[in-house]
């Protein structure tokens, strides 16, 4: 468990503010001044630098805020196991981003509650950030992200490659025709917000062709995966999405995949949780019990 500095210092990385620190905690300014300045003069570095009306953490402060999310999240496991009346099917708390979550997680999650009928389980569905946020609060076990994210922070595992494909409408005079990129600009796109995981493994794609959100003639930005789907189907854009997503829509002929000039369409979809973990074990158990029910 960590003492009460340590998860001052974890409130103020995540808020990013002394004064929003204090109100958030219930203390004085002062108060959160002194627990950081114990902690530095403890570990003898500096934590934290500020400039520009912005506070960033050192390497050191970079450091203990890996070492100490992880403490606080085992904590918070344990802390949970010790208050059920019975060790055994402990319960299931996870994170997964939208495409995984909607598409990819719902026959596992059958099979996980046909075959552990006794597990409670909780499945939350943010995008990228939010999930890390998360997962470093202790509010959840471990993710499933199919956005980029920072490795050395993490341990990670690969749970499936997914191809990230382009689709337009079932009636579009795109089809068949061999597009690159570029070409592909000329179309109105209609995309994800940002933080979402489709929409980072878009731009990173496209900025390998020197190309970006803002080369497209027309972008329309939509928070609801269903959504985007029904404009495309309705001709008025194109999208970017794993091909999970659009499965059924493809069997049926409602969109087409783009037949896209050299492209590079297959993305790993992750298995994330804090590293150094002494849930470490249970949590990849859960990883290869999902494995076993991919379709």
């Amino acid at each position: 468990m960590l003492d009460f500095r340590h998860e001052t210092f974890l409130a103020l990385c995540r808020i990013g503010s002394y004064t929003k620190t204090a109100e958030a905690l219930h203390l004085t300014q002062p108060a959160v001044t002194q627990h950081i300045k114990a902690l530095e003069a403890h570990y003898g570095n500096r934590l934290f630098t500020y400039a520009d009306k912005k506070l960033t953490l050192t390497k050191h402060g970079e450091l203990l805020y890996r070492f100490a999310s992880t403490v606080a999240s085992d904590s918070d496991t344990m802390t949970e196991l010790l208050r059920r009346k019975t060790l055994s099917n402990p319960p299931l708390r996870f994170g997964a981003t939208l495409s995984i979550g909607q598409y990819i997680m719902p026959h596992i999650l059958e099979q996980i509650l046909l075959h552990r009928p006794d597990t409670q389980v909780s499945m939350l569905v943010e995008n990228t950030h939010h999930l890390l946020d998360k997962l470093n609060r202790g509010e959840i076990q471990f993710a499933l992200i199919e956005g980029l994210f920072d490795k050395t922070a993490y341990h990670s595992e690969l749970f499936a490659t997914e191809p990230f494909i382009a689709v337009c409408s079932g009636n579009s005079p795109l089809v068949n025709r061999p597009l690159s990129f570029r070409e592909l600009t000329q179309n109105n796109l209609i995309i994800r917000e940002q933080g979402s995981g489709t929409r980072e493994i878009f731009e990173h794609l496209f900025a390998k062709h020197n190309l970006s959100v803002t080369s497209f003639s027309k972008v329309t930005e939509v928070g609801n995966m269903e959504v985007i789907k029904q404009l495309v189907k309705a001709g008025l854009g194109i999208t970017f999405l794993y091909k999970a997503a659009v499965k059924n829509e493809l069997m049926q002929g409602e969109m087409n995949q783009l037949n896209i000039i050299n492209p590079d369409t297959y993305h790993e979809l992750n298995f994330v949780f804090p590293r150094n973990s002494q849930h470490a074990s249970a949590f990849l158990a859960w990883l290869y019990e999902f494995k076993k029910y991919l379709m």
